[in-house]
């Protein structure tokens, strides 16, 4: 096999697998009622200050439409929570409940262990080029 078909079969194998294996961690008995994609939206909100929609929307690549889709049923759920702007009432700012915090964190874990895993056999040196090749295949990605 060449180089061109090696890395081919690695990278979409690997896509799928990230994709599996984060399917089958996150979403369990706790919170069998959320969706991967509903996890991205947990985790693009934070822990941190509210976000508006806008924010949101733009670290996810998505619509403001699109993400108020995802955002409703969140709510409905009891993951996130609106509160209007106290200086511009047209603006809505979006945070986590203690729910959705509980499933921010689990999500947290798993991309911890995720890390630790790939990194554990490694030493500096190819922890250093694995995340130079990947920051690179990343930069490679958001140009598209």
């Amino acid at each position: 096999m060449d180089t061109y078909e090696t890395l081919n079969e690695l990278l979409v194998r690997l896509f799928r697998d990230i994709m599996d294996l984060e399917q089958q961690a996150i979403i369990t008995s706790e919170f069998k009622d959320i969706t991967n994609n509903d996890m991205h939206v947990i985790e693009a909100i934070g822990i941190r200050e509210p976000k508006n929609m806008s924010a949101i929307a733009k670290e996810l690549s998505v619509t403001v439409g699109t993400l108020t889709i995802s955002m409703n049923s969140l709510v409905k759920k009891g993951y996130v929570m609106r509160e209007r702007g106290s200086e511009d009432r047209r603006v809505v700012y979006i945070s986590l409940s203690e729910k959705g915090k509980a499933a921010y964190d689990h999500h947290a874990r798993f991309h911890r262990d995720m890390i630790d895993g790939a990194i554990g056999q490694m030493e500096p040196e190819e922890v250093e080029a694995f995340v130079k090749a990947l920051t690179k295949l990343n930069a490679w990605f958001r140009s598209l």
